[in-house]
């Protein structure tokens, strides 16, 4: 298989273009072409000699995925289905809201980390995706000029296919790539702390902690994860480093009702977090077939919150969006077959 040009890094193509002995600066045109002028036709990279393009030509590929179904939710919040090169679909959601776009991709086909209340986890593991089948999430999309913000909170754990993801959001922040702010960006995980680590230290994107419960026992119920990462563990090591920049830590909290919605919780969530300028986002429970987990009600809700605001706690209702499509937080299963779709 030919080598993608299409979600290589200027380090990659520099290298590539060693190879051939071309000028270092073959590299920066061909970065320019992929992700500024968003040309993924070699013949069209017209300040590339005629050598070279034909090279490139024979030698390598520019393969960009292409959406094949697209579900719309009656609140504007679209649910796209991409195919991958080892033939599981994954999913992508735009989400809009007043003058911004956000869009919700993904960094795995499925998840390895099995969280009980979660339709990707139930449905397995079925392997990485490449940074191009990330990138491509974005970068394809009919609505890709009024995409304004990215969260890496799609199928998956980002932490667990850290390098790609490292390599993907490189592109979209480079100088030489899409040139967003990292601030445009939010990666999320459950927690793996020596990638989280090394996250943190070599990039400046916003970070999102799924903590869900402060009990570490009934953590562990929701989060099979927390065995091996306790979410105490996880807190010290984000108190090794600063917060207090224009980098975000955010933890995101998902409501069940009669599990996590008391007061009791919400002390010990403040007790857990206190310490850390963050924000914390309470999501809805969005129930998935076959669990019994079911959102608090909207009074139940509202006290938590309360609660936490009254504690010092900086915190937010995160709306409930595409529920109807299935693109709610927690409900990506690529049901390829949905007649919603």
């Amino acid at each position: 298989m030919k080598p993608n040009l299409f979600g290589m890094t200027l380090a990659q193509l520099q290298d590539l273009c060693n190879a051939h002995g071309w000028p270092r600066y073959t590299a920066g045109q061909i970065a320019d072409w992929l992700y500024r002028k968003r040309v993924w036709d070699i013949e069209r990279m017209t300040n590339l000699s005629l050598a070279t393009r034909a090279t490139l030509a024979s030698e390598t590929t520019v393969s960009v995925t292409q959406p094949h179904n697209c579900a719309i939710s009656t609140d504007g919040t679209r649910k796209y289905l991409f195919a991958t090169l080892a033939g599981h679909p994954v999913e992508a959601v735009t989400i809009p809201d007043d003058d911004r776009t956000t869009l919700c991709l993904s960094s795995q086909a499925g998840c390895k980390m099995n969280c009980r209340f979660c339709a990707t986890g139930q449905g397995g593991y079925h392997g990485q995706l490449t940074t191009a089948e990330i990138l491509s999430q974005a970068y394809a999309l009919p609505q890709f000029d009024e995409l304004t913000n990215i969260v890496f909170m799609g199928m998956g754990e980002p932490m667990d296919n850290l390098d790609t993801v490292l390599a993907a959001t490189e592109v979209l922040t480079a100088p030489w790539g899409l040139g967003w702010s990292p601030r445009r960006i939010t990666v999320s995980t459950i927690g793996l702390v020596p990638q989280m680590r090394r996250f943190v230290e070599q990039s400046q994107c916003h970070l999102a902690i799924s903590l869900h419960n402060p009990v570490a026992s009934e953590r562990l119920a929701l989060m099979p994860a927390q065995k091996a990462w306790p979410i105490a563990e996880v807190v010290k090591t984000l108190k090794d480093y600063s917060w207090t920049g224009q980098r975000r830590l955010s933890f995101e909290y998902t409501l069940f009702r009669n599990i996590n919605d008391d007061a009791r919780h919400a002390d010990l969530l403040a007790d857990l977090v206190g310490d850390l300028p963050c924000l914390v986002n309470l999501i809805r429970c969005h129930p998935t077939p076959g669990t019994t987990y079911r959102p608090p009600t909207t009074t139940a809700i509202d006290n938590f919150r309360n609660h936490l605001l009254r504690r010092g706690v900086n915190c937010t209702l995160r709306a409930s969006r595409g529920q109807d499509i299935e693109a709610a937080c927690g409900l990506l299963a690529t049901h390829a077959n949905n007649p919603k779709q």
